[in-house]
């Protein structure tokens, strides 16, 4: 039952609510209830122990059990009649202390998301650019494709670049390796490099002094060194034909049907690359033309993921506070995002189906390389459910809802 609420600001609030005493009571009586059922003491017949026994040995983790489940079910029940739509988990501010035959008062705050006046989101204009692909482009992709089944090959020629080579060598600052095999042209070698293997063939020895920069990412960065190479076999990759047959390998009918399908995926491709750029020219627009403040709890996660994920690559090297100074900007406007995402979804009845989270579960596992309970595990006890995942797909449908409602304004 809400007692009380408080402005601490525009989107923070304090919540006090009660839990009244009847409830608690009889919460505990179901949990006691539950214990006899199931206790078995030697003297008593299973479901027979006498209840002061089991109030005794399991009253106290039962009251606590019970009020576990409570206060969140309260907190719900009051911020639903408060009105408001929380944003972030709550914070409990006062002691939740159970006192038999009293009720218990919580006192929480909470960010809530934002009044958003005169919320205008139909018919924003974006620009459409017309998509196409060429025949050439699709020569060129089946080429790859065709590139991609090939295998390779022995070969007495002479090396080209993209052939794999099997070479001993030694250097002069008494390094030595057998059967190094390499892909000429590929590999933290510089150019000069693999320009002494081009033209040579299989049995011969050969030298070659090669400066590394100082940024190559090899062993011999920023050193000039002499090598001394004898090729033991070279390997030149045989591409299939293009013709039914690799259409028919791919799982399709025939080559039409192959090139039919390339069309498609880079159709969709592109099409999507568009949609990416008119959602971001959307939400930009939409936090331009609405004023309103972001929660500052929300601001706050937001701003732990920028940082996380600027620290993650491990080439920046500022401190925690140096990034939330640089980021603080940006993480207002994904909190801003979020909550106008919100307030539209639920505008327009936006819903998220079991069979949608199960599609995303499965998708998201076979992306990653893991099992599907696996992924699930990892969110559970990462965010404590699956929310993360529910939130993701509502916000793709409700930014495919926006783009469905703008104005498409067509660029020659």
């Amino acid at each position: 039952m809400l007692k009380a609420r408080e402005d601490i600001s525009a989107t923070r609030k304090r919540l006090t609510f009660e839990i009244p005493v009847d409830v608690i009571e009889e919460e505990i009586r179901k949990g006691l209830a539950e214990a006899q059922s199931k206790t078995k003491i030697p003297g008593f017949r299973p479901g027979k122990v006498p209840m002061n026994i089991i109030e005794k040995k399991f009253g106290k983790e039962i009251e606590a059990e019970a009020i576990e489940k409570l206060v969140p079910d309260n907190y719900l029940a009051a911020i639903k009649d408060a009105g408001f739509k929380p944003m972030t988990r709550p914070k409990i501010e006062s002691e939740v202390e159970y006192r038999k035959n009293e009720p218990i008062t919580v006192t929480v705050s909470v960010d809530v998301r934002p009044d958003i006046e005169n919320l205008v989101y139909e018919n924003i204009p974006v620009t459409d650019f017309p998509i196409g692909v060429t025949e050439e482009e699709i020569d060129r992709i089946i080429k790859s494709l065709a590139t991609g089944k090939g295998v390779y090959e022995a070969s007495d020629e002479a090396v080209a670049t993209g052939d794999l080579v099997t070479v001993d060598f030694r250097t002069d600052n008494g390094m030595e390796k057998k059967d190094a095999v390499i892909k000429v042209g590929n590999g933290p070698f510089p150019k000069e490099f693999f320009d002494a293997f081009v033209g040579k063939k299989k049995g011969e020895d050969f030298s070659s002094e090669i400066t590394f920069p100082a940024d190559s990412p090899s062993e011999f960065a920023g050193k000039t060194v002499n090598f001394s190479f004898a090729m033991k076999e070279v390997k030149k990759i045989v591409v299939p034909p293009i013709d039914d047959e690799l259409a028919k390998d791919m799982g399709l009918e025939n080559l039409e049907a192959l090139r039919d399908q390339v069309k498609s995926d880079v159709l969709a491709m592109r099409k999507g690359e568009i949609d990416r750029k008119n959602q971001v020219e959307i939400l930009d627009k939409m936090i331009e033309t609405h004023t309103f403040e972001a929660p500052e709890g929300l601001v706050e996660i937001e701003l732990e993921k920028l940082v996380a994920e600027a620290k993650r690559s491990g080439k920046n090297t500022k401190s925690d506070e140096e990034l939330k100074k640089e980021m603080k900007t940006d993480a207002e406007k994904s909190a801003k995002i979020i909550c106008l995402l919100d307030v539209i979804g639920e505008k327009e009845g936006v819903a998220v189906t079991e069979d949608e989270m199960k599609q995303e579960i499965y998708h998201s596992a076979i992306r990653y390389n893991v099992k599907p309970d696996e992924l699930i595990k990892h969110y559970i006890s990462r965010d404590g459910s699956l929310e993360g995942i529910r939130n993701a797909i509502f916000d793709r449908k409700t930014m495919r809802l926006l783009l469905d409602k703008s104005k498409k304004d067509t660029k020659e």
